[in-house]
């Protein structure tokens, strides 16, 4: 079965934790993988090739994975050149992720060479491009990618007050009627409702991070409908 039919119509979960968050460590991400497949996820996103490197040891379960680091000069952080998308085939990732919006990328490159250098290199990935906006995703089709991913939007400048869920959806609706590639419902999905909801309108996956994987965020949201 290819990866593309594993992870349809099913839940992806993001195991993720940056140095400053307090579940950070490639051991953590592992054990977060294994209570994730145990509760019926079919995939998982993940950061770091360190962190992959665990999670490859601890399920068999497909990979979507990114690197995020900071660029001068640039607000592109996810996968953002060549060194991340080097890291990710090191440890085998079956997707891997990468920014599509058209924000500058570092050193000026363009998405387009980007995405040709990568598929010059590596031409049996599949690529998932984390868009921000509708027009990003139609170009990210147009450049070829696999996947067509929400995951950024309501996250850049362009985008900034989107929420992919707003009005039942209607941007998700409005993707789908204008694409063919399979889309990844990815942002502001925090309820089973709303993963459900996404794959009603005919979404290929749902990846949902935050409001599995983030203990502090899970808290912070009780305690403030408790003040």
């Amino acid at each position: 079965m290819s990866v593309l039919n594993k992870i349809k119509g099913g839940l992806v979960v993001s195991c993720q934790a940056l140095p400053d968050e307090p579940l950070h460590s490639s051991f953590i991400m592992g054990r977060m993988a294994i209570a994730a497949e145990q509760g019926g996820a079919i995939g998982i996103r993940a950061n770091t090739k360190e962190d992959i490197a665990e999670i490859k040891q601890q399920t068999a379960l497909p990979i979507i994975g990114i690197v995020k680091r900071d660029y001068a000069g640039s607000k592109v952080y996810i996968t953002a050149t060549m060194k991340e998308v080097d890291e990710l085939m090191e440890v085998g990732c079956d997707i891997i992720a990468l920014d599509a919006t058209d924000q500058t990328r570092p050193e000026g490159q363009t998405l387009a060479s980007f995405i040709k250098n990568v598929r010059d290199k590596y031409p049996d990935v599949l690529l998932m491009a984390d868009a921000s906006t509708i027009d990003e995703v139609i170009n990210a089709e147009k450049l070829g990618f696999d996947l067509l991913s929400t995951t950024l939007m309501g996250y850049t400048e362009k985008s900034k007050g989107m929420n992919i869920a707003d009005q039942d959806f209607e941007q998700m609706k409005q993707i789908l009627a204008a694409v063919s590639t399979p889309v990844i419902a990815e942002g502001h999905i925090d309820t089973p409702e709303k993963a459900k909801r996404c794959l009603e309108l005919g979404v290929h996956a749902v990846v949902v991070g935050s409001a599995i994987t983030r203990p502090q965020l899970i808290t912070e949201k009780f305690v403030n409908v408790m003040q």
